[in-house]
């Protein structure tokens, strides 16, 4: 048993302590990719753990433990880049003993107006490569999924360079309004499930 589920699962500690859900930001690790559209689900996950501390589980996430409403909830930023991102939480879930339908994957979406968000409880991965390897190594599209609209590319424009760009300046003081609307609707999944979730933010 790794470490820090050894600590939270400890007979002396109350079972509530064990994280009960899991939400994944998906984007790629290092500064280089830290502004870039591709990494919205990093921002997120880091706006729900505010100051909370981040610690590396065995090279492939950043982990960092939160209690919304209650539910202890374990937030994960893969390390091991978007396309293995399955690689980075299947590990996880199962040393939790937590199924595909206890998992958020909060990710950028080319597909939606830039700015507005959208839940569903499963689905395909909409050819989002970070989705694939997660349905790939769960082997379940069970789980569910916060989209974050960035706009497409200007016509004739390189999709995979457009995500990998930083977002322009100007429009960063919106999406950090974005990053805590995301943030909510996400506490709200893990603390009211899929369905009120999707009732309150999918506008």
């Amino acid at each position: 048993m790794i470490a820090w589920l050894r600590k939270l699962t400890h007979p002396g500690n109350c079972i509530s302590d064990s994280p009960e859900k899991v939400i994944l930001g998906l984007g790629n690790p290092g500064p280089r990719y830290a502004q870039t559209r591709h990494n919205a689900g990093f921002r997120v996950v880091e706006r729900i753990a505010g100051t909370g501390k981040w610690t590396r589980q065995r090279g492939l996430a950043s982990i960092c433990t939160v209690e919304i409403d209650g539910i202890m909830v374990l937030l994960v930023r893969p390390l091991t880049f978007m396309n293995l991102s399955g690689k980075a939480i299947q590990p996880l879930l199962r040393q939790l003993g937590l199924q595909p339908q206890d998992l958020l994957v909060i990710h950028d979406d080319l597909d939606l107006p830039s700015g507005s968000i959208r839940l569903r409880p499963g689905g395909g991965s909409g050819g989002h490569k970070g989705v694939q390897s997660i349905i790939d190594h769960l082997g379940s599209r069970d789980f569910a999924r916060l989209r974050i609209g960035i706009g497409r590319p200007a016509e004739g424009a390189d999709p995979v360079e457009y995500v990998l760009e930083p977002f322009p300046w100007e429009e960063r003081p919106f999406f950090e309004d974005v990053w805590k609307l995301s943030g909510d609707a996400a506490r709200c999944w893990a603390s009211h499930g899929i369905q009120t979730a999707m009732n309150k933010y999918n506008r």
